[in-house]
């Protein structure tokens, strides 16, 4: 058996159109991974790039240790089940499942005994020698199921596989399946655009949108933490209820506020510590997101609850063991939009609610989500990005919630107050600067999340590994941190990511070579990147990438960006000729300023640096991305 690598993965036409983009994810061994989004979104493409239906135009594909993007398929030891079955209508059962140990000539014996195997997993033993003609479209789908699994494939992949089924069916075919993965241990691919089959069946759903992985996690994570509006409003049914709106700080309360109706609820503000602060200006817009069973209007609850508003009724569905009630936050007219007023309640009880009525309706505050207006991206993160915070900065100090830290020369600032950004990965938990007490550390797709407590406030740090909960020192990274007042950025952080253009040029270079024990001059072709205008060599492997990526000619006449860390750079007699504009003393490090091809470079250096430098990026680490269409390759 063996896991996925999917790094950097695109799928472009002739056209330009993307149709995946950057898809970037690890697959482990005995994985159930669905991909789920609306029709168009890509799940379909990626699933046959994996199965080599489809060429991969940009990035790398791993099945175990194998690169097998010039793999044919029947070499890749994966089996695929379509959605329309695919069978051969003038064959039995039998002779459909076992097609393909025939085409690998694998002895009688082993192609009864498997053929047999399947069929009693898949109780269609019974219909070993009926056509598929005589058959539902059930157990037609367990036929094309039994036709995969005899390979004993390393990866099954399944395309909507039960989409051309009744629901009941899909219903038990889900189960099925479920039972089907766990028997055979092996690793799972299954695409669909249902998303109670995605949250049903898989251990880890991807969610995909025009091309995009818009969140990657277990059916419990999305459903609770969703990253964006559309994975929040895709994941659940009935869908989730979306209201305009604006927030606003007063003192320890959030005031949130909807748009087009006078309902307002108050939440406290220690729920909004990963919001940015300029969110809760009552100004800026924001989706106020709530699931219809967070909204209760049972008379205890509502008697009972501090955050109300007034629903008027519109109608209702009565599903015998649950009810939905529609209605409307906005008393003053019809004002029945999607994207403004309208809400939708999920009811565990009979409700005898008619049109017309306006009903106090009880909100369950932890259970709010909040995305931003434009982005709609989530302004409260299971991941935080950064910790907001005021201070105050005084003779060469940052003053905040009780701690204090020297600043370093390269962080220059007047004396007063400021809004302070800590990114949550500048923060390390085995420091030597404040004392705070850990309360929480949780594992979230690879990271540690840890919540701590400095002074009276909740903070967040990122950390590659379990930190125990309890009293720790943390230090913080200054080169990250930015300070702002009035909205305006005074410090800001030193660049992480550095972007050089250029192109790949090839050039035949004169190499001393060895024949019948004597040396003899040979002209061969050689590689090297042009990097503003200096030549690089570039390795062959990644000269075979580019070129199969983009083609030959174009591999030679398109832009390219490099991008490289300040710590991937150096100076050298020989480089990229740069002007150093100024040296950034952060204590233990520091880093050059330079121009070089009109962009600004960060070098870390050991002291002063002579101006008219030469930089050299090591290009075993560079990032390049063909400009044009904007496409990772390596």
């Amino acid at each position: 058996m063996a896991g996925l690598s999917l790094k950097h993965i695109y799928k472009v036409y002739p056209n330009g159109t993307k149709a995946v983009n950057d898809f970037n994810m690890e697959i482990a061994d005995k994985e159930f991974i669905v991909f789920v989004g609306p029709s168009g979104c890509g799940k379909s493409t990626t699933l046959r790039m994996i199965a080599g239906l489809e060429d991969i135009s940009a990035g790398e594909l791993l099945i175990g240790e194998n690169v097998v993007n010039d793999m044919e398929p029947k070499d890749r030891d994966i089996a695929m089940v379509f959605q329309n079955y695919a069978l051969y209508p003038h064959m039995t059962v039998f002779e459909n499942i076992a097609f393909g140990l025939r085409l690998r000539k694998m002895p009688k014996d082993e192609i009864n005994k498997r053929v047999t195997e399947a069929a009693e997993i898949l109780g269609i033993t019974e219909y070993l020698g009926k056509k598929p003609k005589e058959m539902s479209g059930g157990q037609r789908q367990r036929v094309s199921l039994g036709r995969a699994i005899v390979r004993e494939p390393k990866v099954m992949l399944l395309d909507e596989p039960l989409s051309n089924l009744d629901a009941k069916l899909r219903t038990q075919m889900r189960s099925e399946i479920a039972k089907l993965h766990a028997k055979l241990q092996t690793t799972f691919i299954y695409v669909t655009h249902d998303q109670i089959e995605a949250m049903t069946m898989g251990t880890r759903i991807v969610v995909m949108k025009n091309g995009f992985v818009q969140q990657i996690d277990s059916p419990k994570n999305l459903y609770n933490y969703p990253g964006n509006k559309f994975v929040a409003g895709f994941i659940g049914t009935p869908q989730m209820n979306f209201f305009e709106g604006t927030l606003l700080k007063k003192g320890d309360e959030v005031e949130i506020n909807f748009e087009y109706s006078e309902a307002k609820i108050t939440v406290p503000y220690s729920m909004m510590y990963k919001a940015k602060p300029s969110y809760l200006d009552g100004k800026s817009r924001v989706y106020i997101g709530l699931r219809a069973e967070s909204v209760s209007i049972n008379p205890e609850v509502v008697k009972a609850s501090k955050s109300k508003i007034k629903v008027r009724v519109s109608h209702k569905e009565e599903l015998g063991n649950q009810t939905l009630v529609y209605g409307d936050i906005n008393m003053q007219g019809d004002g029945y939009t999607e994207s403004s007023t309208r809400i939708i309640i999920n009811m565990d009880a009979a409700c005898d609610f008619k049109a017309g009525d306006i009903i106090d309706a009880a909100l369950d505050i932890t259970k709010v989500h909040l995305f931003d207006k434009e982005t709609e991206v989530s302004i409260l993160p299971r991941i935080p990005e950064f910790n907001y915070l005021d201070c105050e900065v005084n003779d060469g100090k940052i003053i905040f919630l009780g701690t204090e830290l020297k600043l370093p020369p390269a962080i220059k600032c007047e004396n007063g107050k400021y809004e302070l950004l800590i990114p949550t990965d500048a923060i390390t938990m085995h420091g030597s600067a404040s004392a705070v007490t850990v309360s929480e550390c949780e594992e979230i797709n690879g990271k540690y999340v840890v919540a701590f407590g400095l002074g009276d406030r909740r903070m967040y740090a990122v950390a590659d590994e379990a930190v125990k909960c309890g009293k720790a020192k943390i230090g913080i990274d200054l080169k990250k941190i930015s300070l702002l007042k009035d909205g305006e950025t005074v410090v800001s952080a030193m660049p992480e990511i550095i972007k050089l253009e250029g192109k790949l040029v090839k050039e035949k270079v004169a190499e001393t070579v060895e024949v019948n024990g004597k040396e003899k001059k040979k002209k061969v072709i050689k590689f090297f990147y042009d990097v503003e205008g200096y030549k690089l060599p570039c390795p062959d492997t990644a000269a075979t990438k580019l070129i199969t990526a983009m083609g030959v000619k174009r591999a030679f006449t398109e832009k390219l960006y490099y991008e490289c860390t300040p710590y991937d750079l150096s100076f050298a007699e020989d480089g990229i000729p740069a002007g150093v504009l100024n040296v950034l003393d952060y204590g233990k490090e520091k880093f050059a300023v330079c121009e070089a091809g009109g962009k600004t470079a960060y070098v870390l250096c050991e002291g002063a640096v002579a101006d008219g430098a030469k930089l050299v990026p090591d290009v075993e680490k560079l990032s390049v991305i063909e400009a044009t269409h904007n496409i990772r390759i390596i």
